[in-house]
């Protein structure tokens, strides 16, 4: 090859007319490639390789290739130059999935190993028609909602023992097509079931997939059921869109506080707020990380058996879903939660349809117009954010709940520090309702009567109204007797603390098991913690795991470990180290005091019991706190830990300062007294000297201290 001459010019001159071959340079060059480009490389070079049952340590292989032919017979058809550009493009096709090693243990070299094309393969794959195919003509001002996808589950629902749910994808434009393509495609075939798997996981959000994910690393033979969404509620109603949300309402609160700005000499113009933009945005970007919980991934790159359909147990050891019956060897109930209802007259007929105006985290999402008053019902984290949210993108926003307080599980200044940002931004609370009496829904207007404390009947009307109150665990219509699994419809599938179920062979993970930790990371180690426990003789124990939560407000609260009522009710001696960022340099620089950092130590050591943090990007800060607890470091080790200056986390290292001072008593001040004195009393001088790799530098310092009068 002539210098400069690149493989792209040579492999174009060579097979201009070939669209596999043009195909070919843009795998090797690993840019602007997709799919259907991919699919042509593929078939060109599934020509050209020898593909049969290979056998190696008395081990079948169906339908191998070997990785060093291949690469020979790539160059042998001029599909590529060199040897190198064969391991190159067989590397592109297996990030593609369309090629994978027979074990799935290497990626493609050159070299005596086994290779298999995925289609080759048997985990279930969906029919070349995409939803765009189904997308409705929609008008530019109301983008609409496609009736397609809300027939299809409705249609599915009515063979299932569950009640009718509402899962409706809306609207069906080019980014939630997309969306569907990945997490539930169109016509899916589902795979010829194993004679037995060593794994059937029966939903597949985050507790799911990790699951089927990491049970497939290992070799395993794995199933994998979804009724609706693979991601569950994480991806597609839950943290994802929910933080694409928050991110659109904390620009325009920066660009709108024009007292902020006044203060750092900056103006601008008005602010307007395009929602229907904002929630394009929203789908694109969840569209966009939906790749990682995708089909193609889970069949093509992990090799999953991914059936779509609702999965019921037909006995200790048996699931059935849609046609198929799945015998394993252990099993995973992963089927989450879904957001609960009040019982309030009128509220449920409310919540149904395709654009109904009680919400809830599942149909929240859909919206492609800002209602002008928007009403929330529940004070948690869900309902904080989304208040806070909808308000500052221009939402009359009244936040309604009955404890008197909001967020609840946090440390009640924490909270406090929330609520005034809350109450600052515009966001009317009512906080002492003591009843809900009746939902009416008029005119396209949601009318919401309840009565406060002080016996008062009030009604408000709102154009849509959220409910956040709670979840609910989704064990009806699993057949969860037939298995021998205890559970309740309340707190869900009962386990112990290895996560084992009361039937040997099934454990569970997520939020259908559990009620104080519903978080996409708690199920997310969960799952780990499973696996080993359900396929390794793991004794890993979910009493183990420290897990922090973090409520994404403006202020962010976040929390690990326990929290002072926690420490109380345990009757735990302890000490608290606090330091306001009212105090730290950087949060002064930003005009952002408005929160602290709080550590909780076990009384008369620096143990790090639990921490607290509220102010900005609380959430990033909490888990250096979490590590230190992991790694059994004391608050006394984290102050020797440098932090650059000026940082918001140099707060922690200061709690840190604040255990050491404690530790200097008036015994220990004496004694230190008496060694300055006694150095005072000596003149002295000192020399140092720092020897290097490769040469010694000598500094020498010359000091001499004078004897005090």
């Amino acid at each position: 090859m002539a210098e400069g001459e690149s493989v792209g010019t040579i492999a174009e001159a060579r097979n201009a007319e070939s669209p596999a071959s043009s195909a070919t340079v843009a795998a090797k060059r690993g840019t602007g490639i997709n799919d259907g480009e991919l699919r042509l490389v593929a078939a060109a070079m599934r020509n050209v390789v020898d593909i049969r049952d290979r056998r190696y340590r008395f081990k079948t292989f169906p339908a191998c290739f070997i990785g060093s032919e291949a690469c020979e017979a790539l160059v042998a058809s001029q599909l590529v130059g060199t040897l190198e550009e064969a391991v190159k493009l067989g590397n592109t096709l297996l990030d593609g999935g369309f090629l994978v090693h027979a074990q799935r243990d290497h990626t493609f070299k050159n070299e005596p190993l086994f290779y298999r094309f995925t289609e080759d393969e048997d985990h279930g794959n969906a029919a070349e028609e995409s939803w765009s195919s189904v997308r409705k003509a929609q008008d530019s001002q109301d983008l609409g909602y496609d009736s397609a996808w809300e027939i299809r589950v409705q249609a599915e629902s009515a063979t299932s023992p569950q009640d009718p749910v509402y899962h409706g994808v809306s609207p069906l434009d080019e980014h939630n097509t997309a969306l569907l393509d990945k997490v539930h495609p169109q016509q899916w075939v589902d795979p010829t079931p194993k004679p037995i798997y060593d794994l059937v996981v029966i939903g597949a959000g985050a507790g799911g997939l990790v699951s089927a994910a990491g049970a497939a690393g290992t070799g395993a033979r794995v199933a994998l059921i979804e009724a609706n969404l693979l991601g569950g509620d994480c991806l597609n109603v839950g943290c994802v869109p929910s933080k694409s949300l928050l991110h659109a309402a904390t620009m325009c609160h920066t660009l709108k506080n024009q007292e902020h700005l006044s203060a750092l000499g900056i103006s601008v113009g008005d602010i307007k707020v395009d929602f229907a933009k904002v929630m394009e945005n929203l789908r694109q970007q969840r569209a966009h990380i939906a790749d990682n919980d995708s089909a193609t991934r889970f069949t093509r790159k992990l090799g999953v058996d991914v059936f779509f359909g609702y999965g019921r147990f037909m006995g200790k050891k048996v699931v059935r879903v849609n046609n198929h019956t799945l015998q394993f060897t252990k099993c995973i109930i992963a089927t989450g939660g879904a957001p609960r209802l009040p019982d309030i007259p009128g509220m449920k007929a409310a919540s149904v349809g395709p654009r109904p105006n009680v919400l809830t985290n599942e149909t929240l999402f859909n919206l492609t117009s800002l209602p002008s008053r928007f009403g929330v019902i529940g004070t948690g984290p869900i309902g904080c954010e989304m208040a806070q949210a909808f308000q500052r993108l221009g939402s009359q926003v009244t936040l309604m709940g009955r404890s008197g307080r909001i967020l609840k599980k946090e440390d009640q200044d924490a909270a406090e520090c929330v609520r005034a940002s809350m109450a600052m931004d515009g966001v009317t609370m009512l906080l002492n309702i003591t009843e809900y009496m009746q939902v009416e829904d008029l005119d396209g207007k949601i009318k919401l009567t309840f009565k406060t404390a002080e016996g008062k009947v009030t009604t408000k009307e709102f154009d849509k109204l959220l409910v956040a109150a709670g979840r609910s665990p989704n064990v009806k219509g699993l057949n969860l007797e037939l298995a021998e699994v205890k559970y309740c419809e309340e707190a869900g599938v009962q386990v112990n603390d290895k996560m084992l179920t009361s039937n040997g062979r099934i454990y569970a993970v997520g939020d259908v098991c559990t009620q104080e930790y519903q978080f996409t990371h708690a199920s997310d180690f969960m799952a780990r913690a499973v696996v080993r426990n359900a396929l390794f003789l793991g004794r890993e124990k979910f009493s183990a795991l420290n897990i922090p939560a973090a409520t994404y407000t403006s202020p962010e609260v976040a929390h690990t470990g326990c929290i002072a009522r926690q420490l109380d009710k345990k009757g735990i001696a302890y000490q608290t180290f606090e330091k306001p960022l009212a105090e730290n340099d950087r949060s002064i620089l930003q005009l952002s005091t408005n929160g602290f950092v709080r550590v909780y130590c076990k009384r008369g050591t620096d143990e790090i019991l639990g921490a607290t943090i509220v102010g900005q990007n609380a959430g990033e800060m909490i888990s250096e706190v979490s590590v230190a607890m992991a790694a059994k470091m004391g608050l006394g080790t984290l102050a020797s830990v440098i932090h650059p200056y000026p940082t918001v986390s140099d707060a922690i290292r200061a709690c840190g300062d604040l255990y050491n001072r404690t530790r200097v008593t008036p015994s220990v001040k004496s004694i230190l007294r008496r060694i300055v004195a006694i150095q005072r009393s000596s003149p002295r001088r000192s020399r140092a000297s720092v020897d290097m790799t490769d040469q010694t530098v000598q500094i020498s310092q010359t000091a001499t201290i004078e004897e005090e009068p």
